[in-house]
């Protein structure tokens, strides 16, 4: 897996950051750990900018988390449920998994979504809830974006330390 991201960051550049963090979003197996320090490495070895692969992360996640957004916003959290519950066990998300998750956005707040932005395992998940809630779209992209960028960054950050003169 790490050879094919590397692949597509040569290949695509700030371009191919992007993608492959819509990519992770939507298709969780490709994890940004793995992305996002890998390109802030190849920044380090002066192939791409850090402000360059923070941006481009940010933008790719913020695209990938719209599709999730507008499935719960369009579905509603029954028939999400009813989903979860007949085809959830191959994605590991129960109907109780997802009426959890829409009352901890409704006590929590909108900030909910910034700060899931930063845990792995939920980063991508909480868009569905946000849909569901109907969290205005531009509120949402707001708070989304400020904390992929945080995550993106910090990630990105850590390819640079490694590949630092002394990595």
């Amino acid at each position: 897996m790490l050879d094919w991201i590397q692949t597509t960051m040569d290949a695509l550049g700030y371009p191919g950051v992007a993608v492959l963090m819509v990519i992770e979003n939507v298709f969780p197996p490709i994890p940004s750990e793995l992305i996002m320090p890998l390109a802030g490495f190849t920044a380090a070895q002066g192939r791409l900018t850090l402000w360059g692969v923070v941006a481009a992360g940010t933008v790719g996640s913020v695209v990938g988390a719209l599709p999730l957004y507008y499935l719960g916003a369009r579905l509603g959290e029954d028939r999400l449920v009813a989903w979860a519950e007949r085809h959830g066990t191959w994605l590991a998300v129960s109907g109780g998994d997802i009426r959890r998750a829409g009352a901890w956005l409704d006590r929590k707040g909108r900030a909910a979504v910034f700060v899931c932005r930063l845990v792995p395992g939920v980063r991508s998940l909480i868009s569905v809830p946000a849909g569901v809630a109907r969290m205005p779209l531009g509120v949402f992209l707001l708070y989304t974006a400020l904390g992929t960028g945080l995550w993106a960054g910090a990630l990105a950050y850590a390819g640079v330390l490694l590949g630092g003169p002394s990595g």
